[in-house]
C-alpha cells in the first residue's frame, strides 16, 4: 500500500503505491487510515493523490501541521514534479499547458479554451523506449485529474489511464517523483522512482533523469508560465 520516504517531527512523507485508494472505498481502508494504523497516531491529509497514481505524499502529524501545508499548497510554495508515460508523441518538446477544467461525463473532467481559474502544467517530453515518450510534469496548481486531463489534451494521454484514452496497460502510468518546500527555515527535498509497473524502468529512468539534471528536475529550464498555451 505505501512505503515510508521520510519520518520527520512534523509529517511523513511516504511512497503511496498505484492502485490503492486514497480514503475508505467500498468498507476498506484507505492509505491515510491504513499509514495511522501503521504508525499508531492520527494523520491529516493535506494533499492527494488519484489511486492510479503512486509517489510521493505529505500528511501531517499534527492539525497544526496540516493548516501550514495547506497554506504551502494553497500558495504554491511546494514545488512537484510527475513522471508520466505515453505512447503517443506531442508536437512540441515542452509548453505550457493552461486552461479552465470544467466536470464532464462519469466523473471525468475536460480543459476549456477559457482562462478565468486556469489549470497550469509545464511539460517536457523525452524519448525513453521505442514508441514510448516520458513526460516530466510540473503542475502550478493542484486540480481534480489536472495532469491526465493536461496530457490527453497534447493528444498523449496517460498509458494506463482507460478513463481518458490512455488504454490497458498493467498500471496508470503516472508518478509523483519530487517534492520540495521551506519547512521551519529550511529546504525540505525528496524524491522517489516507481518501484511498479513493467515500463517504469528505475534503471531507465534514472539515466533519463540524472541526463536531465542531476541534482533536481524543479530547476529545469521550464517554460514560462505566461507562455501561450499549447
Amino acid at each position: 500500500m505505501f512505503t515510508l520516504v521520510a519520518d520527520e517531527p512534523d509529517y511523513l512523507v511516504v511512497n503511496k503505491h498505484a492502485g490503492v485508494n486514497f480514503h475508505v472505498e467500498d468498507g476498506e481502508a484507505g492509505l491515510v487510515a491504513s499509514v495511522s494504523e501503521t504508525f499508531g497516531y492520527p494523520l491529516f491529509s493535506v494533499h492527494r493523490l488519484d489511486k492510479m497514481t503512486s509517489g510521493l505524499l505529505v500528511l501531517a502529524k499534527s492539525s497544526l501541521a496540516a493548516a501550514q501545508f495547506t497554506a504551502l499548497f494553497s500558495e504554491r510554495q511546494v514545488g512537484k514534479i510527475y513522471l508520466a508515460l505515453s505512447q503517443k508523441k506531442t508536437k512540441k518538446k515542452q509548453g505550457l499547458i493552461k486552461g479552465d477544467m470544467a466536470k464532464s461525463r462519469r466523473g471525468s473532467y475536460k480543459l476549456l479554451t477559457s482562462c478565468q481559474q486556469p489549470a497550469l502544467t509545464q511539460f517536457k517530453s523525452h524519448s525513453l523506449l521505442p514508441g514510448m515518450r516520458l513526460f516530466i510534469l510540473k503542475p502550478a496548481t493542484g486540480k481534480t485529474h489536472q495532469l491526465r486531463v493536461a496530457l490527453k489534451s497534447l493528444g498523449a494521454p496517460i498509458l494506463g489511464d482507460e478513463r481518458y484514452g490512455g488504454g490497458d496497460s498493467d498500471r496508470g502510468y503516472l508518478h509523483a517523483y519530487e517534492l520540495s518546500f521551506s519547512w521551519q527555515g529550511q529546504i525540505k527535498h525528496y524524491s522517489c522512482l516507481p518501484t511498479s509497473g513493467q515500463f517504469f524502468q528505475p534503471g531507465l529512468l534514472q539515466q533519463a533523469i540524472v541526463a536531465l539534471h542531476e541534482q533536481s528536475l524543479l530547476l529545469l529550464n521550464w517554460p514560462s508560465l505566461n507562455s501561450p498555451r499549447n
